[in-house]
């Protein structure tokens, strides 16, 4: 597969920002990493190997950002509102800063995301205030509207071995409320680790069009 690294100062993160590419053209998929992990996880765990036919075939370009968890989520040494706000910054890298660049370097307008989570509540320690409540999707899905929602379609993958599967049952049970178009792949003693990533992640990126 091509690769290529992308480095850059981001101003709203007030760092520098590392994403791995890979392939040359397709529609753009953000491949997140796991807690903690770091731009090349997705990489040196073989995710990427598993759907190398679709890159090399020019179907998709994927983006392996790296991930600020050190100063958001898992840092217990600030208060639960800080590592909220710094998680916002993040998110405003990826909407204003990557997401443009996979745009621009893909000529698609669209873009896919992949390995993100959705459930936010234990990494605050109780506390709770509106950024917590929007960036947490099984609490502001259920009263949101917006006309995009039914451009939408979302996978969610897990297993009856995963500790993620309940919270994807509940996710999918509000999408099922809102009208978007979702599948719940519940796949049979599948567990929240690598093996079963590399079996779902070709399924998932197949049906893309």
């Amino acid at each position: 597969m091509y690769e290529h690294h992308h480095r850059w100062y981001s101003p709203r993160l007030g760092r520098d920002i590392d994403v791995l590419a890979f392939g040359t053209r397709g529609y753009p998929v953000i491949l997140f990493p796991t807690s903690m992990g770091r731009y090349y996880e997705n990489k040196d765990f073989k995710l990427l190997d598993s759907v190398a036919w679709f890159v090399d075939n020019g179907l998709v370009k994927i983006y392996c950002p790296d991930s600020i968890d050190e100063v958001s989520w898992y840092n217990k040494n600030i208060h639960p509102a800080d590592r909220v706000r710094n998680h916002i910054w993040y998110d405003q890298m990826i909407r204003h800063e990557l997401v443009p660049l996979a745009q621009r370097e893909t000529g698609v307008g669209r873009v896919a995301t992949a390995g993100a989570a959705f459930d936010i509540r234990d990494q605050v320690d109780g506390h709770y205030n509106d950024d917590v409540y929007f960036n947490n999707p099984l609490d502001f899905l259920p009263d949101a509207h917006n006309p995009h929602f039914q451009d939408m379609f979302v996978v969610l993958g897990t297993g009856t071995h995963d500790m993620c599967w309940d919270a994807n049952e509940k996710l999918a049970g509000i999408l099922r409320q809102k009208g978007i178009q979702h599948w719940l792949d519940v796949r049979h003693e599948a567990p929240h680790d690598w093996p079963a990533w590399r079996e779902m992640f070709p399924h998932y990126l197949s049906l893309i069009n």
